[in-house]
C-alpha cells in the first residue's frame, strides 16, 4: 500500500511539474493543482495508514491515528483553493488583456521586443547621442 501511495505522489508530483512548465496558463492551473494533491497526499501518508482507529486517544481503543496530518491537510486544503482562486483570476486578467493565455512574454520566439515609447528627456541631462543636434524630434 506504501509503495503505491508513493508511486502515486511521484506521478502527481512528475506530471504536475510539467504542466507547470507549460507556456500556457491553463497547463499551469491544472499543474498546481496536481502539486497541491501531492502535497495533500504526501502529508496524509506521513500520520501512518491506520484503519479503523479513532484520532484521539481513549482507555477504549488499542490504539490512535496521529491528528496532526489530518488537520494540516486540511490547512493545505483550504490555503490551495485560495491560492487557486487568486491564479485564476490572474490567468483571467492576462487572457482578457493579452486576447491568448499564452505566458511568455514575447509574441514570437525570438522576437525581440522593442520599446515604443521613448522616455522624453528632462532638464539638465545630456541630449542623446543618437540625435543630431539642432534636430527638434
Amino acid at each position: 500500500m506504501e509503495a503505491l501511495l508513493a508511486l502515486v505522489i511521484g506521478l502527481q508530483t512528475a506530471a504536475g511539474t510539467y504542466l507547470m512548465l507549460r507556456l500556457r496558463s491553463f497547463s499551469v492551473i491544472i499543474g498546481t493543482a496536481l502539486l497541491t494533491y501531492a502535497v495533500n497526499l504526501f502529508l496524509f501518508a506521513s500520520g501512518r495508514l491506520a484503519i479503523n482507529l479513532p484520532p484521539i486517544y481513549s482507555k477504549y481503543a488499542e490504539g490512535y491515528t496521529d491528528p496532526l496530518p489530518q488537520a494540516l491537510v486540511l490547512t493545505a486544503i483550504v490555503i490551495s483553493f485560495g491560492m487557486t482562486a487568486v491564479v485564476v483570476l490572474i490567468a483571467l486578467g492576462g487572457y482578457l488583456e493579452a486576447d491568448s493565455d499564452r505566458i511568455d512574454l514575447a509574441g514570437n520566439p525570438g522576437e525581440i521586443d522593442t520599446d515604443e515609447f521613448p522616455v522624453p528627456e528632462t532638464e539638465g541631462e545630456a541630449p542623446n547621442s543618437d540625435r543630431a543636434e539642432g534636430d527638434p524630434s
